[in-house]
């Protein structure tokens, strides 16, 4: 393998480590303070770019290897349809390892673009749904003070209907009270009153 080959792997083992790392199921608190040095470091920025430099010769190679593949299948197709005798055990091993490099050389530039796609949407997945927990987090912080600042006043304004209420019924049981004094005088007076007709009619009669 050569060695920008050499490096192409390394770089794809490199990704498979970082996409591990970014699904693990890491704490929310050590997550968020991941990716914030991940995304805000000046540092991982110039990795990052250096890292897409990289990616657009990966992509060259990717397309190098693709065609070595077409070629070298377009070759043995045409070295066994063409009438020549493949009974040459050199021939045939050499045909196969030019078919098995340019084919290994393919996948893996193919894997390490593929992967770096994969890298970056994840990345930014998580990062949009850190924000998203964030946000969440201090919009319930928000909504749960002012509903207890609701509650408080609703609180208040229910003792406030209550002791309404309560000075209500007393003075309406100081009214049925007084009515009732009123109604027991009534009738005391209407007795006497009647006991005095009563009294003046037999009077007269004698």
């Amino acid at each position: 393998m050569t060695i920008y080959y050499s490096l192409t792997f390394l770089l794809l083992a490199a990704e498979m480590v970082t996409f591990c790392l970014l699904v693990s199921p890491l704490p929310f608190t050590v997550r968020k303070k991941l990716f914030r040095f991940l995304s805000e470091s000046p540092i991982v920025a110039k990795v990052a770019y250096g890292l897409k430099i990289s990616f657009i010769f990966v992509g060259i190679l990717f397309l190098d290897a693709l065609q070595r593949m077409f070629r070298v299948t377009a070759e043995s197709e045409i070295a066994k349809t063409g009438g020549q005798s493949m009974h040459d055990v050199r021939t045939e091993t050499n045909f196969a390892a030019r078919k098995f490099y340019a084919q290994r050389n393919t996948y893996l530039t193919g894997f390490c673009l593929f992967l770096s796609l994969v890298l970056t949407r994840t990345f930014s997945i998580i990062l949009d749904l850190i924000h998203t927990q964030e946000e969440y987090a201090k919009l319930k912080k928000v909504v749960g003070a002012g509903a207890k600042g609701d509650q408080s006043k609703q609180i208040e304004e229910l003792k406030k209907k209550l002791a309404a209420s309560e000075a209500k019924d007393r003075d309406f049981a100081n009214l049925k009270k007084q009515a009732a004094q009123q109604a027991a005088e009534f009738d005391r007076l209407a007795t006497k009153y009647n006991e005095a007709i009563g009294g003046v009619s037999d009077k007269k009669s004698d």
